[in-house]
């Protein structure tokens, strides 16, 4: 009797950890699969007074140039700022270019901190010229963004670099990228963690179809 009850025992203790095994996975893959964070990932312009550690930076930096990209050519550049003083400067900088405009009134709200949406870090992604340019670098930003979702940080794409880049008051912020010669500033994404919660903006799924035969 006591050598059967040792069986049930032991059968109850492997259940339980085969269970536990199987729960762990599944949580795991919870937190951290890729269709999760694609589903979790929204444009974040409210960012935490927090710095990012640089360590979560190069990790994101990295994830982006394991992107695929035409040929292998890996034609991209990845400028990281992180510098609160860059960041300030470049926004003193260039609102003091379109003082009076309505770019000014534009970015000037209560909540204003900096032209990079608040962001406390910017991903500067430049490129050269080319017939798969820009599939390219579109597919190192959304490894960078997903990575971000994982990692518990907001993104944001901002194209309005461009624009801003061009004033010629910023000539001196835009050479400190230090692009390669051939290479131009094509977007940037801005990085923090969240200080807003955003619902998923609805998504028309007609756009999708089957092609028969």
């Amino acid at each position: 009797m006591v050598e059967v009850m040792k069986q049930i025992v032991c059968l109850l203790a492997l259940c339980v950890t085969a269970l536990l095994s199987v729960w762990m996975v599944t949580e795991s893959q919870k937190k951290s699969g890729v269709i999760d964070a694609i589903e979790a990932r929204r444009s974040i312009r409210a960012y935490k007074d927090a710095p990012v550690e640089r360590e979560k930076l190069q990790l994101l930096a990295e994830c982006g140039v394991k992107a695929p990209s035409a040929m292998n050519r890996q034609e991209w550049e990845i400028r990281i700022v992180d510098s609160k003083e860059w960041i300030d400067g470049c926004t003193a900088t260039y609102l003091k270019a379109v003082e009076g405009t309505d770019k000014a009134k534009y970015m000037l709200t209560p909540t204003f901190k900096n032209i990079f949406r608040n962001a406390p870090a910017v991903i500067f992604v430049g490129a050269p010229e080319g017939e798969f340019s820009d599939l390219n670098i579109g597919l190192l930003g959304e490894n960078i963004m997903l990575a971000a979702t994982e990692l518990g940080l907001g993104t944001c794409c901002l194209g309005s670099v461009l624009s801003i880049f061009a004033e010629p008051e910023m000539v001196e912020y835009a050479k400190k990228l230090n692009f390669s010669e051939g290479y131009r500033l094509r977007y940037a994404l801005a990085v923090g963690y969240p200080d807003e919660s955003p619902e998923a903006k609805p998504r028309d799924m007609s756009k999708i179809a089957y092609v028969e035969w």
